[in-house]
Parts: C-alpha cells; structure tokens; sequence
C-alpha cells in the first residue's frame, strides 16, 4: 500500500507557502490525491484534490482563487501551493490518495480516501 508523508516550506512571496505530499511504497500515479485541512473544533474540509492524470482538479471554497495543486507522478509528489494566506487558514493540513480505476475521477469527499498521510501544521499569523 501507498504511504503519505506530508510537509510545508514557505515560499518567496509575502504569505505564500508550498505543501508537498510524496509517496512511497508505490507509484503515487495510480492514485488521486487530495489536501484536507482541520482547524481546531470544525470538520475537516476538502481544500484541493487533483485527478491521476491531472487533466481534473477540485477546489474548496476556501481555496479558489489562492491555491493551486499540482502533481509530479515522476516524483511521485503532490503540491499545494497557497498564496494569500489569512489567519483562518491556520489548521491541520493533510494529504489523502484513492486508488482509481478511472483516470480523471476526483473524489471531493474526506470518506473517499483510503491512505493518509500524518498531516502538517500550518499557522498563520495576524
């Protein structure tokens, strides 16, 4: 089975951050992948997911408009890059992959996933 390991760097631009989910066990290309976050006392939430072949991608609310995923099957890595981060972005941001048959198929529910990696925090301040 695949294992999840996901962690954050900050970028170069004034409230930016980029999120990398790499795979291991196996090819992280048979998979889609998809960001949820968790703040404290709420629901995890879907914020971005993206198909095997990358021809589709889902946004939450939350995210359109200043996220981005993207994968590299190469690498075997997803990223999310977020810019324009507020401080209600703050939370437990976690990578979770679904093996699909089909290879532009998005799963937007958090019961979809079957693997998940530990999570990263990501705090944003005032």
């Amino acid at each position: 089975e695949v294992q999840l390991q996901a962690w954050g760097r900050i970028g170069t631009g004034w409230g930016s951050m980029r999120l990398s989910c790499v795979a291991s066990g196996r090819t992280l290309s048979s998979y889609s992948v998809g960001w949820f976050r968790q703040a404290p006392g709420k629901e995890r939430e879907l914020v971005a997911a993206i198909s095997r072949n990358s021809r589709r991608t889902l946004y939450g609310d939350s995210a359109k408009g200043r996220f981005t995923i993207s994968r590299d099957n190469g690498r075997n890595t997803v990223y999310l890059q977020m810019n324009s981060l507020k401080p209600e972005d703050t939370a437990v941001y976690s990578c979770g992959a679904e093996e699909s048959v089909v290879a532009v198929h998005v799963p937007g529910s958090v019961h979809q996933y079957d693997y998940w990696g530990q999570g990263t925090q990501v705090t944003v301040s005032s």
